[in-house]
């Protein structure tokens, strides 16, 4: 072979070498690298809640990676206390009838409550919330509408009543009707039956909800001495809330007489708590639609926020892209960067424009 040649096959192996290399790089950096898609509305928060604390409360617990529970449960008075709210990571509170009735869904990872209850029918809202959670949804029976969704297998859920949905009637039970409790008050569930009927149902267990940013609490001697919230929804529904200094917490109130919770009798008392506004209207007799974000039934998916923590009130926006079912809902601040809640339960109370909301800072 002349050196012309010679020279030749030098700068095609050559080529060929660094062609294998560049392969081989790329191979490894993808087996390798931290892959984050900027599309992902859910994974660029994954490391704002590292390590074994749950994704919605922050707090450290052996089940922080169980995927959530979301429970249907009534405002009614004749259900009152109810049972769970204490061991709830985040609470939902919105009307059921426009300008009226409320409803709530109590969501628990790192909670294991002994009853949960009582529980009541879904509304098809709180399904497109739900489903934003990674959640599994139970409830017992449902809207028509709600019931339509179910039946489509949109979420993963447990039905109590065996009327739509997932039947799970083995799961829950009845307790004996006492003073104003009547028969639909009496529906509950023992929160370990229902981890018997996820895994019964093959449904995963665990969490891949990427969760809300954390931040520290505020030192004691910055935190104000008071303050009092009201949220007025209709009559014996409306919460009112007393920032507690010492414990960080907003001790709530509901329908003048202190929230506990009938498992243990503790105080209700999150640690956040946001309102958010959304539109509200009647669709069909005792059923209304709240624009929460739903793909079925919304034509808005934002509204403004008020928030509370640390004692102290701030402002935003909230969204849940009601184009993907999937999307969390998100809470954002003034300056649009998502809100930083400090480490414990979230009560979120969805509230219709025109109701009050005041807020009275310490003197």
């Amino acid at each position: 072979m002349d050196n012309r040649k010679k020279i030749i096959a030098a700068v095609i192996a050559i080529v060929i070498a660094a062609a294998g290399s560049y392969l081989v790089y790329k191979s490894v950096g993808k087996k390798s690298g931290k892959q984050i898609n900027i599309n992902s509305e859910q994974s660029s928060l994954s490391i704002a809640n590292d390590g074994p604390v749950s994704p919605i409360s922050g707090l450290s617990c052996e089940n922080w990676n169980r995927r959530p529970f979301a429970v249907m449960q009534p405002a009614d008075l004749t259900a009152r206390p109810a049972a769970g709210f204490s061991d709830a990571d985040l609470v939902i509170e919105m009307p059921v009838i426009t300008a009226s009735i409320t409803r709530l869904m109590s969501v628990y990872v790192c909670g294991n409550p002994d009853d949960v209850g009582s529980m009541r029918s879904s509304r098809h809202d709180y399904i497109a919330l739900a489903k934003g959670l990674d959640a599994i949804f139970v409830h017992w029976g449902g809207s028509h509408y709600a019931k339509e969704k179910l039946n489509e297998g949109v979420i993963d859920n447990m039905n109590c009543n065996n009327d739509g949905g997932k039947s799970a009637g083995q799961y829950c039970y009845r307790k004996e009707e006492t003073g104003e409790m009547r028969g639909v008050d009496t529906g509950y569930a023992k929160f370990a039956r229902l981890l018997e009927g996820a895994k019964d149902f093959g449904y995963r267990l665990e969490n891949k909800f990427s969760g809300y940013p954390h931040q520290a609490e505020a030192p004691l001697d910055q935190r104000p001495n008071g303050g009092h919230l009201r949220v007025a929804f209709a009559g014996p529904f409306a919460a009112e809330y007393d920032y507690d200094k010492e414990s960080n917490s907003y001790l709530r109130t509901w329908g003048n007489k202190e929230d506990t919770d009938r498992n243990n009798g503790k105080r209700i008392a999150p640690k956040n708590i946001v309102v958010a506004i959304a539109q509200s209207e009647q669709i069909e007799g005792q059923y209304n639609n709240v624009q929460v974000g739903d793909p079925w039934y919304d034509n808005s998916d934002s509204g403004e926020a008020h928030y509370y923590l640390n004692g102290q009130e701030s402002n935003g926006t909230w969204k849940k892209d009601r184009a993907r079912l999937d999307s969390k809902l998100f809470f954002y601040d003034s300056s649009g960067q998502e809100v930083k809640f400090v480490p414990g339960q979230v009560w979120v109370e969805f509230l219709e424009p025109g109701q009050g909301l005041k807020w009275k800072p310490a003197s």
